[in-house]
C-alpha cells in the first residue's frame, strides 16, 4: 500500500500494509499502516485506524492508536478514543473521546527526588 491515495469510490473492508496512505474519500472498514495516515478535508473513515502518525483534516468515526503523532486540523473531526505519543488539536478542530498518552516509559532510576526550597 505504500503511497497508496483512496479518493471517490467508497472502500468497504481492512486496509492493511507498510508504508503511507492518504484518504480523500470515504472507508468503512479498520486501516493499519506501519507509516502515515492522512485524511484529507474530503475523507472519511468509519473505523479503527492504527498507524505511525494519523494527520486529520477530515471525519473520523472510530478509536484510534498512533505510534508517534496524532494531529487534527482546523477541519478534522474525530469521534473516538484514541493513545498516542504525540497528540494535537487545532483551534475549531472537533475532538469527542478519550485521549491516552503512550509517552516514554521512565525506569525507576530516573525518577528524581524534588525537595521543597526554603525559597517560596
Amino acid at each position: 500500500i505504500a503511497g497508496s491515495r483512496i479518493k471517490s469510490a467508497p472502500v468497504k473492508g481492512e486496509i492493511s500494509g507498510s508504508g503511507n496512505i492518504r484518504i480523500d474519500g470515504r472507508v468503512e472498514g479498520d486501516i493499519a499502516v506501519s507509516g502515515s495516515v492522512v485524511i484529507g478535508k474530503t475523507g472519511e473513515v468509519v473505523g479503527n485506524i492504527k498507524a505511525a502518525n494519523l494527520l486529520v483534516s477530515g471525519i473520523i468515526k472510530g478509536n484510534i492508536e498512533a505510534a508517534s503523532s496524532l494531529n487534527i486540523f482546523a477541519s478534522g473531526q474525530l469521534f473516538g478514543d484514541t493513545k498516542a505519543a504525540s497528540f494535537s488539536i487545532e483551534e475549531g478542530a472537533v475532538f469527542r473521546g478519550r485521549s491516552e498518552m503512550s509517552g516514554k516509559k521512565v525506569d525507576a532510576g530516573e525518577v528524581v527526588d524534588i525537595k521543597k526550597s526554603k525559597k517560596a
